[in-house]
Protein backbone atom coordinates (compact mmCIF):
# COMPACT_ATOMS: atom_id res chain seq x y z
CA UNK A 1 0.00 0.00 0.00
CA UNK A 2 1.60 3.22 -0.96
CA UNK A 3 2.07 6.28 1.03
CA UNK A 4 1.59 9.98 0.82
CA UNK A 5 3.41 13.19 1.88
CA UNK A 6 0.84 15.29 3.73
CA UNK A 7 3.64 18.24 3.49
CA UNK A 8 4.70 17.28 -0.55
CA UNK A 9 1.58 15.23 -1.86
CA UNK A 10 4.24 12.99 -3.13
CA UNK A 11 3.60 9.27 -2.75
CA UNK A 12 5.60 7.20 -1.89
CA UNK A 13 6.01 2.65 -1.99
CA UNK A 14 7.36 0.92 1.07
CA UNK A 15 10.72 1.27 1.18
CA UNK A 16 13.24 4.48 1.42
CA UNK A 17 17.08 5.35 0.66
CA UNK A 18 19.09 7.20 2.31
CA UNK A 19 22.00 9.90 2.74
CA UNK A 20 24.19 10.11 6.07
CA UNK A 21 27.22 12.98 6.22
CA UNK A 22 28.95 13.13 8.82
CA UNK A 23 29.37 17.17 9.28
CA UNK A 24 32.81 17.14 9.80
CA UNK A 25 33.93 19.11 7.01
CA UNK A 26 32.37 20.88 3.41
CA UNK A 27 30.15 18.78 1.30
CA UNK A 28 32.90 17.17 -1.02
CA UNK A 29 32.15 16.42 -4.56
CA UNK A 30 32.18 12.23 -3.97
CA UNK A 31 29.92 12.67 -1.33
CA UNK A 32 27.63 15.20 -3.65
CA UNK A 33 27.25 12.24 -6.32
CA UNK A 34 26.37 9.76 -3.52
CA UNK A 35 23.49 11.78 -2.57
CA UNK A 36 22.62 12.62 -5.67
CA UNK A 37 22.82 8.72 -6.37
CA UNK A 38 20.09 7.78 -3.13
CA UNK A 39 17.90 10.40 -4.14
CA UNK A 40 17.61 8.99 -7.80
CA UNK A 41 17.25 5.39 -6.47
CA UNK A 42 14.74 6.70 -4.00
CA UNK A 43 12.70 8.87 -6.90
CA UNK A 44 12.90 5.90 -9.47
CA UNK A 45 11.73 3.62 -7.34
CA UNK A 46 8.92 6.00 -5.56
CA UNK A 47 10.67 5.72 -2.18
CA UNK A 48 11.46 8.04 0.28
CA UNK A 49 14.58 9.72 0.64
CA UNK A 50 16.08 10.14 4.03
CA UNK A 51 18.53 12.52 5.15
CA UNK A 52 20.18 12.11 8.51
CA UNK A 53 23.14 13.69 10.19
CA UNK A 54 25.23 11.59 11.60
CA UNK A 55 26.84 14.26 14.14
CA UNK A 56 27.92 11.81 17.00
CA UNK A 57 31.86 12.79 17.20
CA UNK A 58 31.26 15.70 18.92
CA UNK A 59 35.24 16.98 18.65
CA UNK A 60 34.88 16.67 15.05
CA UNK A 61 31.47 17.62 14.26
CA UNK A 62 30.27 20.99 13.76
CA UNK A 63 27.07 23.19 13.57
CA UNK A 64 28.85 25.71 10.95
CA UNK A 65 29.73 22.39 8.52
CA UNK A 66 25.92 21.23 8.78
CA UNK A 67 24.56 24.38 7.97
CA UNK A 68 26.79 23.93 5.01
CA UNK A 69 25.67 20.32 3.40
CA UNK A 70 22.18 21.18 4.01
CA UNK A 71 22.18 24.58 2.11
CA UNK A 72 24.55 22.57 -0.56
CA UNK A 73 21.96 20.20 -1.02
CA UNK A 74 19.44 22.08 -1.54
CA UNK A 75 21.51 23.87 -4.17
CA UNK A 76 21.64 21.01 -5.91
CA UNK A 77 17.94 20.37 -5.85
CA UNK A 78 18.39 17.24 -3.89
CA UNK A 79 15.21 17.93 -0.94
CA UNK A 80 14.65 15.15 1.11
CA UNK A 81 11.37 13.87 2.46
CA UNK A 82 12.72 12.92 5.90
CA UNK A 83 15.37 14.51 7.74
CA UNK A 84 16.21 17.85 9.36
CA UNK A 85 13.43 20.19 9.25
CA UNK A 86 11.23 17.34 8.03
CA UNK A 87 10.97 15.64 11.55
CA UNK A 88 8.42 12.65 11.38
CA UNK A 89 7.97 10.11 13.89
CA UNK A 90 11.36 8.26 12.66
CA UNK A 91 13.36 10.61 13.51
CA UNK A 92 14.92 12.82 15.20
CA UNK A 93 17.42 12.58 12.25
CA UNK A 94 20.19 14.09 14.44
CA UNK A 95 22.23 10.83 15.79
CA UNK A 96 23.53 13.31 18.44
CA UNK A 97 20.13 13.59 20.07
CA UNK A 98 19.44 9.52 19.69
CA UNK A 99 21.49 8.71 22.17
CA UNK A 100 18.32 6.87 24.35
CA UNK A 101 17.55 4.50 21.32
CA UNK A 102 21.45 3.58 21.39
CA UNK A 103 21.56 2.37 25.07
CA UNK A 104 18.16 0.81 24.61
CA UNK A 105 20.39 -1.45 21.94
CA UNK A 106 23.20 -1.63 23.58
CA UNK A 107 21.75 -3.06 26.75
CA UNK A 108 19.88 -5.36 24.54
CA UNK A 109 23.01 -6.48 23.33
CA UNK A 110 24.50 -6.72 26.71
CA UNK A 111 21.47 -8.80 28.28
CA UNK A 112 22.08 -11.24 25.04
CA UNK A 113 25.86 -11.91 25.65
CA UNK A 114 27.49 -10.27 22.40
CA UNK A 115 29.42 -8.05 23.64
CA UNK A 116 31.84 -6.97 25.95
CA UNK A 117 33.95 -4.17 27.79
CA UNK A 118 37.51 -3.63 26.59
CA UNK A 119 39.51 -1.90 28.75
CA UNK A 120 42.93 -1.88 26.05
CA UNK A 121 44.50 1.55 25.96
CA UNK A 122 45.11 3.29 22.10
CA UNK A 123 48.97 2.65 23.30
CA UNK A 124 48.36 -1.39 23.83
CA UNK A 125 45.73 -1.47 20.38
CA UNK A 126 48.43 0.05 18.31
CA UNK A 127 51.12 -2.02 19.57
CA UNK A 128 49.29 -5.44 19.16
CA UNK A 129 48.62 -4.19 15.46
CA UNK A 130 52.63 -3.39 14.66
CA UNK A 131 53.18 -6.89 15.87
CA UNK A 132 50.95 -8.55 13.54
CA UNK A 133 51.74 -6.65 10.67
CA UNK A 134 55.87 -7.00 11.85
CA UNK A 135 54.28 -11.14 11.11
CA UNK A 136 52.83 -10.41 8.08
CA UNK A 137 49.17 -10.53 9.36
CA UNK A 138 46.54 -8.15 8.84
CA UNK A 139 45.57 -6.30 11.73
CA UNK A 140 42.65 -6.50 14.01
CA UNK A 141 41.71 -6.80 17.69
CA UNK A 142 43.40 -10.04 19.16
CA UNK A 143 40.91 -10.25 21.88
CA UNK A 144 42.62 -9.27 24.89
CA UNK A 145 39.37 -8.50 26.70
CA UNK A 146 37.21 -11.37 25.19
CA UNK A 147 37.84 -13.88 27.95
CA UNK A 148 37.77 -11.15 31.06
CA UNK A 149 36.01 -12.75 33.77
CA UNK A 150 32.68 -11.43 35.01
CA UNK A 151 34.28 -10.66 38.33
CA UNK A 152 37.23 -9.12 36.51
CA UNK A 153 35.31 -6.38 34.61
CA UNK A 154 33.00 -5.59 37.21
CA UNK A 155 36.37 -4.42 39.36
CA UNK A 156 37.47 -2.38 36.35
CA UNK A 157 34.61 -0.66 35.62
CA UNK A 158 33.74 0.04 39.35
CA UNK A 159 37.71 1.34 39.59
CA UNK A 160 35.99 3.60 36.69
CA UNK A 161 38.38 1.93 34.22
CA UNK A 162 37.34 3.77 30.73
CA UNK A 163 36.31 0.77 28.45
CA UNK A 164 34.56 0.66 24.86
CA UNK A 165 32.01 -2.01 24.37
CA UNK A 166 33.29 -4.50 21.73
CA UNK A 167 30.79 -6.43 19.36
CA UNK A 168 31.71 -10.38 20.07
CA UNK A 169 32.37 -11.72 16.60
CA UNK A 170 31.24 -15.42 15.94
CA UNK A 171 33.87 -17.87 14.85
CA UNK A 172 34.03 -19.39 11.31
CA UNK A 173 31.32 -17.94 10.10
CA UNK A 174 30.66 -16.72 6.89
CA UNK A 175 28.77 -13.38 5.89
CA UNK A 176 27.48 -13.04 2.56
CA UNK A 177 25.20 -10.28 0.88
CA UNK A 178 24.06 -9.56 -2.89
CA UNK A 179 25.47 -5.87 -3.45
CA UNK A 180 23.99 -3.60 -5.64
CA UNK A 181 26.97 -3.04 -7.60
CA UNK A 182 29.39 -5.38 -7.13
CA UNK A 183 27.46 -8.74 -7.11
CA UNK A 184 28.08 -11.29 -3.88
CA UNK A 185 30.00 -10.61 -1.64
CA UNK A 186 31.40 -13.21 0.81
CA UNK A 187 33.48 -12.45 4.42
CA UNK A 188 35.18 -14.98 6.92
CA UNK A 189 34.31 -13.53 10.59
CA UNK A 190 37.49 -15.45 11.29
CA UNK A 191 39.19 -11.88 9.77
CA UNK A 192 37.27 -9.33 11.05
CA UNK A 193 38.09 -9.36 14.64
CA UNK A 194 35.84 -8.00 17.62
CA UNK A 195 34.76 -4.21 16.79
CA UNK A 196 34.45 -1.78 18.51
CA UNK A 197 30.32 -0.14 18.88
CA UNK A 198 30.31 2.32 21.77
CA UNK A 199 33.39 4.17 23.19
CA UNK A 200 34.36 5.39 26.08
CA UNK A 201 32.89 8.19 26.47
CA UNK A 202 29.87 6.40 25.91
CA UNK A 203 28.69 7.50 22.31
CA UNK A 204 27.86 5.26 19.74
CA UNK A 205 30.55 3.99 16.91
CA UNK A 206 29.27 4.70 13.49
CA UNK A 207 29.27 0.66 12.84
CA UNK A 208 26.50 0.44 15.32
CA UNK A 209 24.48 3.67 14.94
CA UNK A 210 24.57 3.73 11.31
CA UNK A 211 23.17 0.47 10.92
CA UNK A 212 20.25 0.94 14.15
CA UNK A 213 19.56 3.66 12.36
CA UNK A 214 18.52 2.70 8.91
CA UNK A 215 16.16 -0.56 11.08
CA UNK A 216 14.88 2.44 12.44
CA UNK A 217 14.12 4.86 9.69
CA UNK A 218 12.84 2.00 7.25
CA UNK A 219 15.87 2.29 5.07
CA UNK A 220 15.02 -0.53 2.58
CA UNK A 221 18.51 0.47 -0.03
CA UNK A 222 21.51 2.26 0.23
CA UNK A 223 24.43 3.36 -2.08
CA UNK A 224 27.57 4.44 -0.20
CA UNK A 225 30.89 4.77 -1.18
CA UNK A 226 33.47 1.33 -2.14
CA UNK A 227 35.45 2.00 1.27
CA UNK A 228 32.30 1.11 3.06
CA UNK A 229 32.30 -2.26 1.62
CA UNK A 230 34.61 -3.77 4.21
CA UNK A 231 32.05 -2.34 7.28
CA UNK A 232 29.11 -4.37 5.60
CA UNK A 233 29.73 -7.66 7.52
CA UNK A 234 29.78 -6.12 10.58
CA UNK A 235 26.80 -4.21 10.29
CA UNK A 236 24.72 -7.00 9.41
CA UNK A 237 26.34 -9.03 12.47
CA UNK A 238 25.18 -6.09 14.43
CA UNK A 239 21.74 -6.14 12.30
CA UNK A 240 21.09 -9.96 12.59
CA UNK A 241 21.63 -9.96 16.40
CA UNK A 242 19.65 -6.95 17.23
CA UNK A 243 16.92 -9.35 14.71
CA UNK A 244 16.24 -5.81 12.86
CA UNK A 245 16.28 -5.94 8.92
CA UNK A 246 19.26 -4.85 6.78
CA UNK A 247 19.05 -2.43 3.85
CA UNK A 248 20.34 -3.85 0.38
CA UNK A 249 23.68 -1.99 -0.05
CA UNK A 250 25.45 -0.80 -3.48
CA UNK A 251 29.12 0.16 -2.61
CA UNK A 252 30.31 3.14 -5.47
CA UNK A 253 33.78 3.63 -6.97
CA UNK A 254 35.28 6.58 -5.58
CA UNK A 255 36.44 9.75 -7.58
CA UNK A 256 40.00 9.89 -8.55
CA UNK A 257 42.11 13.03 -10.08
CA UNK A 258 43.49 13.27 -13.69
CA UNK A 259 46.77 11.73 -12.04
CA UNK A 260 44.86 8.85 -10.39
CA UNK A 261 44.86 9.31 -6.36
CA UNK A 262 42.32 10.06 -4.77
CA UNK A 263 40.01 13.42 -5.11
CA UNK A 264 41.80 16.15 -2.74
CA UNK A 265 42.41 19.85 -2.87
CA UNK A 266 45.86 19.02 -4.65
CA UNK A 267 43.68 18.75 -7.31
CA UNK A 268 41.91 21.98 -7.08
CA UNK A 269 38.43 22.73 -5.98
CA UNK A 270 36.59 19.59 -4.70
CA UNK A 271 33.48 21.07 -2.54
CA UNK A 272 30.52 21.85 -3.43
CA UNK A 273 30.45 25.17 -1.91
CA UNK A 274 33.86 26.34 -4.21
CA UNK A 275 32.00 25.42 -7.13
CA UNK A 276 28.73 27.29 -6.21
CA UNK A 277 30.69 30.07 -5.56
CA UNK A 278 32.66 30.01 -8.65
CA UNK A 279 29.24 30.31 -10.39
CA UNK A 280 29.05 26.70 -11.25
CA UNK A 281 25.10 26.01 -12.39
CA UNK A 282 23.53 23.45 -9.84
CA UNK A 283 22.05 21.73 -13.29
CA UNK A 284 25.77 21.20 -14.60
CA UNK A 285 27.10 19.85 -11.51
CA UNK A 286 24.39 17.37 -10.96
CA UNK A 287 24.51 16.23 -14.82
CA UNK A 288 28.22 15.81 -15.01
CA UNK A 289 28.04 13.65 -11.83
CA UNK A 290 25.52 11.82 -12.85
CA UNK A 291 27.67 10.40 -15.58
CA UNK A 292 30.67 10.34 -13.23
CA UNK A 293 30.31 6.29 -12.96
CA UNK A 294 27.13 5.88 -14.16
CA UNK A 295 26.92 4.98 -17.78
CA UNK A 296 23.77 6.43 -19.71
CA UNK A 297 22.94 6.57 -23.66
CA UNK A 298 21.45 10.16 -22.55
CA UNK A 299 23.71 12.81 -23.63
CA UNK A 300 21.15 15.96 -22.68
CA UNK A 301 20.99 18.05 -20.51
CA UNK A 302 18.72 16.41 -18.01
CA UNK A 303 16.34 17.51 -14.60
CA UNK A 304 16.51 15.68 -11.97
CA UNK A 305 13.00 13.86 -12.49
CA UNK A 306 14.47 12.77 -15.84
CA UNK A 307 17.76 11.63 -14.27
CA UNK A 308 15.88 9.77 -12.15
CA UNK A 309 13.80 8.12 -14.57
CA UNK A 310 16.84 6.92 -16.34
CA UNK A 311 18.83 6.15 -12.78
CA UNK A 312 19.86 2.36 -12.27
CA UNK A 313 22.30 0.81 -9.90
CA UNK A 314 23.16 -1.80 -12.56
CA UNK A 315 24.80 0.93 -14.92
CA UNK A 316 27.14 1.99 -11.62
CA UNK A 317 30.77 1.28 -12.92
CA UNK A 318 33.01 -0.88 -10.56
CA UNK A 319 36.10 0.64 -11.65
CA UNK A 320 37.21 4.08 -10.08
CA UNK A 321 35.84 7.66 -11.66
CA UNK A 322 37.92 9.90 -13.01
CA UNK A 323 37.01 13.75 -11.80
CA UNK A 324 37.73 15.92 -15.07
CA UNK A 325 36.67 20.00 -14.79
CA UNK A 326 37.15 20.00 -18.45
CA UNK A 327 33.87 18.18 -18.48
CA UNK A 328 31.92 19.60 -15.98
CA UNK A 329 32.40 22.86 -17.82
CA UNK A 330 30.90 21.25 -20.67
CA UNK A 331 27.90 20.60 -19.09
CA UNK A 332 28.62 24.19 -17.59
CA UNK A 333 27.81 26.12 -21.18
CA UNK A 334 24.90 23.61 -22.16
CA UNK A 335 23.23 25.23 -18.56
CA UNK A 336 24.18 28.21 -19.07
CA UNK A 337 23.31 28.46 -22.30
CA UNK A 338 19.44 27.55 -21.60
CA UNK A 339 18.86 29.57 -19.03
CA UNK A 340 15.75 32.14 -19.53
CA UNK A 341 16.71 35.97 -19.21
CA UNK A 342 15.21 35.59 -15.66
CA UNK A 343 17.17 32.99 -14.65
CA UNK A 344 20.30 34.81 -16.27
CA UNK A 345 20.00 38.13 -14.58
CA UNK A 346 19.75 36.48 -11.06
CA UNK A 347 22.94 34.50 -12.11
CA UNK A 348 24.71 37.55 -12.76
CA UNK A 349 22.98 40.20 -10.16
CA UNK A 350 25.99 40.12 -7.91
CA UNK A 351 27.98 41.24 -10.91
CA UNK A 352 25.62 43.79 -12.15
CA UNK A 353 25.94 47.72 -11.67
CA UNK A 354 23.59 48.71 -9.37
CA UNK A 355 20.63 50.38 -10.34
CA UNK A 356 20.43 48.90 -13.63
CA UNK A 357 16.69 49.00 -14.45
CA UNK A 358 16.20 44.99 -14.83
CA UNK A 359 14.59 45.75 -18.75
CA UNK A 360 18.14 46.72 -19.58
CA UNK A 361 19.68 44.06 -17.04
CA UNK A 362 17.83 41.34 -18.84
CA UNK A 363 19.02 42.72 -22.03
CA UNK A 364 22.27 42.73 -21.12
CA UNK A 365 22.29 39.19 -19.50
CA UNK A 366 20.67 37.63 -22.97
CA UNK A 367 23.57 39.35 -25.55
CA UNK A 368 26.45 38.24 -23.53
CA UNK A 369 24.67 34.96 -22.58
CA UNK A 370 26.34 32.93 -25.21
CA UNK A 371 29.96 34.01 -24.51
CA UNK A 372 29.86 32.99 -20.82
CA UNK A 373 30.90 30.60 -19.10
CA UNK A 374 30.91 31.72 -15.82
CA UNK A 375 30.22 34.93 -14.42
CA UNK A 376 33.57 35.94 -14.13
CA UNK A 377 33.75 35.59 -18.28
CA UNK A 378 30.42 38.41 -17.95
CA UNK A 379 32.66 40.28 -15.90
CA UNK A 380 35.04 42.19 -18.77
CA UNK A 381 31.34 43.06 -20.72
CA UNK A 382 30.00 44.72 -17.97
CA UNK A 383 33.17 47.57 -17.95
CA UNK A 384 32.72 47.39 -21.73
CA UNK A 385 29.16 48.69 -22.21
CA UNK A 386 28.74 50.39 -18.76
CA UNK A 387 31.98 51.77 -18.23
CA UNK A 388 33.85 54.18 -20.47
CA UNK A 389 34.61 54.07 -23.79
CA UNK A 390 37.45 51.55 -24.09
CA UNK A 391 41.02 52.77 -25.31
CA UNK A 392 42.45 51.21 -28.47
CA UNK A 393 45.81 49.95 -29.02
CA UNK A 394 47.80 47.48 -31.15
CA UNK A 395 45.39 45.93 -34.13
CA UNK A 396 42.95 47.24 -32.59
CA UNK A 397 44.14 50.97 -33.55
CA UNK A 398 45.51 49.41 -36.81
CA UNK A 399 42.04 48.11 -37.94
CA UNK A 400 40.17 51.72 -37.16
CA UNK A 401 42.91 54.14 -38.05
CA UNK A 402 43.22 52.26 -41.55
CA UNK A 403 39.07 52.54 -42.00
CA UNK A 404 39.53 56.51 -41.93
CA UNK A 405 37.59 59.45 -40.26
CA UNK A 406 34.88 59.39 -43.32
CA UNK A 407 33.67 55.66 -42.13
CA UNK A 408 33.40 56.36 -38.51
CA UNK A 409 31.81 59.95 -39.29
CA UNK A 410 29.43 58.22 -41.35
CA UNK A 411 28.72 55.64 -38.05
CA UNK A 412 28.43 58.41 -35.98
CA UNK A 413 25.82 60.43 -37.23
CA UNK A 414 23.56 56.73 -37.86
CA UNK A 415 24.52 56.19 -33.99
CA UNK A 416 22.89 60.09 -33.22
CA UNK A 417 19.39 58.65 -34.34
CA UNK A 418 19.51 55.67 -32.29
CA UNK A 419 22.01 52.87 -30.86
CA UNK A 420 20.49 50.82 -34.17
CA UNK A 421 23.39 48.76 -34.94
CA UNK A 422 21.82 47.32 -38.98
CA UNK A 423 21.57 51.58 -39.23
CA UNK A 424 24.68 52.32 -38.37
CA UNK A 425 26.61 49.27 -40.37
CA UNK A 426 24.95 50.61 -43.31
CA UNK A 427 25.39 54.06 -43.19
CA UNK A 428 29.56 52.88 -42.76
CA UNK A 429 28.99 50.77 -45.70
CA UNK A 430 27.76 53.29 -47.89
CA UNK A 431 30.44 55.62 -47.11
CA UNK A 432 33.32 54.03 -47.17
CA UNK A 433 32.53 50.92 -49.68
CA UNK A 434 33.62 48.30 -47.15
CA UNK A 435 31.62 44.76 -46.76
CA UNK A 436 32.17 41.66 -44.41
CA UNK A 437 35.27 41.30 -41.87
CA UNK A 438 36.69 45.06 -43.40
CA UNK A 439 33.39 46.72 -42.14
CA UNK A 440 32.65 45.21 -38.91
CA UNK A 441 35.79 44.58 -37.54
CA UNK A 442 36.51 48.41 -37.03
CA UNK A 443 33.18 49.03 -35.99
CA UNK A 444 33.39 46.15 -33.31
CA UNK A 445 36.90 47.88 -32.14
CA UNK A 446 35.92 51.07 -31.96
CA UNK A 447 32.50 50.59 -30.00
CA UNK A 448 33.84 47.76 -27.53
CA UNK A 449 37.99 47.94 -27.75
CA UNK A 450 37.53 43.99 -28.64
CA UNK A 451 37.44 42.08 -31.95
CA UNK A 452 35.56 39.54 -30.90
CA UNK A 453 32.31 38.92 -28.41
CA UNK A 454 28.90 39.13 -28.43
CA UNK A 455 26.90 40.38 -31.17
CA UNK A 456 26.86 43.74 -31.38
CA UNK A 457 23.64 44.50 -32.15
CA UNK A 458 21.87 44.22 -28.70
CA UNK A 459 25.37 45.43 -26.76
CA UNK A 460 24.27 48.58 -28.25
CA UNK A 461 20.73 48.33 -27.04
CA UNK A 462 21.70 48.07 -23.91
CA UNK A 463 24.67 50.90 -23.71
CA UNK A 464 23.37 54.10 -22.21
CA UNK A 465 22.34 56.28 -24.18
CA UNK A 466 24.47 58.29 -26.95
CA UNK A 467 27.46 56.27 -25.78
CA UNK A 468 27.89 54.26 -29.53
CA UNK A 469 27.85 57.90 -30.85
CA UNK A 470 30.54 59.12 -28.40
CA UNK A 471 32.38 55.97 -28.89
CA UNK A 472 32.17 56.01 -32.69
CA UNK A 473 33.03 59.76 -32.72
CA UNK A 474 36.36 59.91 -31.11
CA UNK A 475 37.46 58.03 -34.51
CA UNK A 476 35.45 60.82 -37.17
Amino acid sequence: MAEMDRTTGRTFAHGATRFAPSPTGELHLGNARTALFNFLLARHGAERFVLRVEDTDASRSRPEHTVGLLQDLRWLGLQWDAGPGCEDALGPYYQSQRAALYAQRFEQLQRQGVVYPCFCSAVELEAARHAQRAAGRAPRYPGTCRALSAEERHRRLGAGQPATLRFRVPAGRYIEFTDLVHGLQRFLSDDIGDFVIRRADGSAAFFFSNAVDDAAMGVTQVLRGEDHLTNTPRQLLILEALGLPAPRYGHISLILGSDGAPLSKRHGATSVREFRERGYRPEAVVNYLFRLGHSSGEHDLLGLDALAGVFDPRHLGRAPAHFDEQQLTVWQKHAVHRLDPQAARDWLAPLLPSGLDPHTAMAFCAAVLPNVVLPEDAKPWIDIVFGPAPALCGEGADVVREAGSGFFSAAARAAAGGADFAAIAAAARAASGRKGAQLFRPLRFALTGLGHGPELAPLLRVMPAGEAERRLSRFA
